[in-house]
This record gives C-alpha cells, sequence and structure tokens, in this order.
C-alpha cells in the first residue's frame, strides 16, 4: 500500500511538473510569437469605389443595358521586416473583388505574391512584380475621375497581376533604384520558367526625373511585351506646372510592331486644374492614335473629381477611336 501511494505521490508529482513545464514552454512560445509581431511590421492598405459606368450602344453588356454599377474592393497585405544591418525585407499579397468581372465577381481572389529585399536605395523584387514599362511615371497621367479611366491606347505589356497567374511557372525579377531626384526601374518576366511555352521574355526600363517639383520627366521601354514575339512598345512623357495649381503633360506611346498586338502610334495631351477652394480638380485629356481599323484616330475625355478629405467624389465623359461615348460617375475612399 505504502509504495502504491508513493508511486500515486510521485505520479501526480510528474503530472504537476509536466503542467509546468507546458505551461513554460507555451508562455515562452507565445512570447516569442509576440516579440516577432513586434518585430515585424504587418500592414494592409488599399481602396474602394463604387458607381456608374455608361457605355453607348451598351458595349459594356453585349448589347443590352448601357448602364450598370460598377464597384471594386482592393486590399493589398505587406508583411515586413529590417535586420541589424539596415536591410529590409518583405513582402506582399493582394485580395481584391470587382463586379461584373469574369475570374473575380462572384467573390475576392487571391493573387500571386511577391517577396522584396531593400538595402542602400536599391529594392529588388522576386515573384509577381511591378513592372519597369507599367510603373512608368506619367504613363497613366491623363486617366479621369474616381475610376481613372482613359481611352488612351498604350500596347500590350506584362503588369503586377492582381488575379492568379495563368501558369503557375511564371515568374518575374525587377530593380528599382532611386538617387536624388532620379529613379530607374528594370524588369524580367519568364511566363514559364520551365520553357514549356512558346512565350518569350519580356524585357523592360524605365526612367523617370522630378526637378523643382514643376518639371517631370519620363521614358520606358519594353521588349517582347507580354511575352509576344517584337511586340517592342516605347513611352516618353513629360508634364509641367504652368502654375501651382495647374498641370500640362504630353505622351508618345509607339506601339507600332506590325504584331497581334500592334496598337499604333499615340500622342495624348493632358491637363489638370484645381480650383480656388483647393477641393475641386478638373482634368483633360485628347488623344491621336493611327491604328488601322479606328473610326477616329482621335479620342478625348474630361473629369472632375471632389475632395472629401479621405474620400473623393469624381465624374468623366470620354469619346473613343470607334466614335462611341462612355461616362462614369463614383465614388472611392482610401485605407
Amino acid at each position: 500500500m505504502h509504495t502504491q501511494s508513493g508511486a500515486s505521490v510521485l505520479g501526480i508529482r510528474e503530472t504537476r511538473g509536466n503542467i509546468t513545464m507546458k505551461k513554460a514552454l507555451i508562455a515562452s512560445t507565445a512570447l516569442v510569437l509576440t516579440a516577432g509581431v513586434a518585430a515585424a511590421d504587418v500592414t494592409i492598405s488599399g481602396y474602394g469605389r463604387t458607381g456608374v459606368i455608361y457605355y453607348e450602344d451598351g458595349l459594356l453588356t453585349g448589347g443590352n443595358n448601357d448602364s450598370q454599377i460598377i464597384s471594386r474592393l482592393r486590399m493589398n497585405i505587406d508583411a515586413a521586416t529590417s535586420t541589424d544591418q539596415g536591410v529590409d525585407f518583405g513582402a506582399r499579397f493582394r485580395i481584391q473583388w470587382d463586379q461584373n468581372s469574369g475570374s473575380r465577381g462572384e467573390q475576392a481572389e487571391l493573387n500571386a505574391g511577391k517577396l522584396y529585399i531593400t538595402a542602400s536605395g536599391m529594392t529588388v523584387e522576386i515573384g509577381n512584380v511591378d513592372t519597369a514599362f507599367d510603373s512608368a511615371a506619367l504613363l497613366y497621367g491623363s486617366e479621369l475621375g474616381s475610376f481613372d479611366r482613359d481611352l488612351v491606347r498604350r500596347g500590350s505589356f506584362f503588369a503586377y497581376n492582381t488575379g492568379a497567374y495563368s501558369d503557375e511557372n511564371r515568374v518575374g525579377v525587377a530593380v528599382k533604384y532611386a538617387i536624388a531626384d532620379v529613379n530607374l526601374m528594370a524588369s524580367y518576366v519568364d511566363p514559364d520558367q520551365t520553357g514549356a511555352l512558346t512565350d518569350d521574355e519580356e524585357f523592360a526600363i524605365s526612367a523617370s526625373y522630378t526637378w523643382n517639383d514643376r518639371l517631370e520627366l519620363s521614358g520606358a521601354a519594353v521588349m517582347d511585351g507580354s511575352g509576344i514575339a517584337d511586340n517592342d512598345v516605347y513611352f516618353v512623357g513629360a508634364r509641367y506646372a504652368v502654375m501651382p495649381n495647374a498641370r500640362v503633360g504630353l505622351n508618345f506611346i509607339d506601339a507600332d510592331n506590325d504584331t497581334a498586338a500592334d496598337a499604333g502610334r499615340t500622342f495624348a495631351l493632358y491637363g489638370d486644374y484645381t480650383l480656388a477652394d483647393g477641393m475641386t480638380n478638373i482634368e483633360a485629356y485628347v488623344a491621336n492614335n493611327d491604328a488601322t481599323g479606328n473610326d477616329t484616330d482621335n479620342a478625348f475625355g474630361i473629369g472632375v473629381n471632389y475632395d472629401l478629405g479621405g474620400a473623393r467624389l469624381g465624374a468623366s465623359v470620354h469619346r473613343g477611336y470607334d466614335e462611341r461615348v462612355t461616362a462614369d460617375m463614383g465614388v472611392r475612399f482610401d485605407f
């Protein structure tokens, strides 16, 4: 009996000891995880927008309704950490829902991720990278309204992919470098690094310069854009602040390359003007494109944005190369 009683006491002590050890292990694990969260920087950013888009002759719905309510919710999930040597490591995923989208209409979609390393003014991205041509400053300077739309033709090229890849073996590498008022970038995208596809690899470069916060210059080139052989596209642009509240820009895009992605040559003159209230911004563009098949070589648009402080109301009206009118109005908020 004494032996059994001693064994029971010993068993209780061992059980209590195991519980104490488990509690200590849980506490230390929680401490490590808490320290990891404290050392890392995890943020969620993005925007939401909703409004009405109109297309003449029902082009939005295949000839049925001319107008529809269109919404988007975008959430970027960024995680970053820094080493004792001053090197930053980070990663990004994006979740996006687009009303009426064939791939993201029913529910939000998670995209392919990217990793990046930053040190001494240089950033290297791997994976679903921002590409040099798509990231060129001023390339989208003519966009209007809360939906940020225009009818300027820019050709075909890879960009940061909001949705899933069409090929799981696609890979991209991008390098960014900033010095003073100059920003340089180069990117490479292989549609399938196993070599199974016949698509070509895309190479792109871009550079931009800002002088005295008044003059902006930008240029970019992409070879074999979107993995299409000989689909080379070139861009140069400039914008000048003629007054503190008024800017004028001119872009030239050469996408005339005798491929299936041929989009001709485009000149786009654009500008914006902020009223004295500091909240109302009027913007407009006119573009000339010489691609074959145009009903007219000229497209134009005018838009307005009203700053609500944390959100903006916007509207725009455009007429395209098919001589049809499209318009939109809505609201956008960033977070």
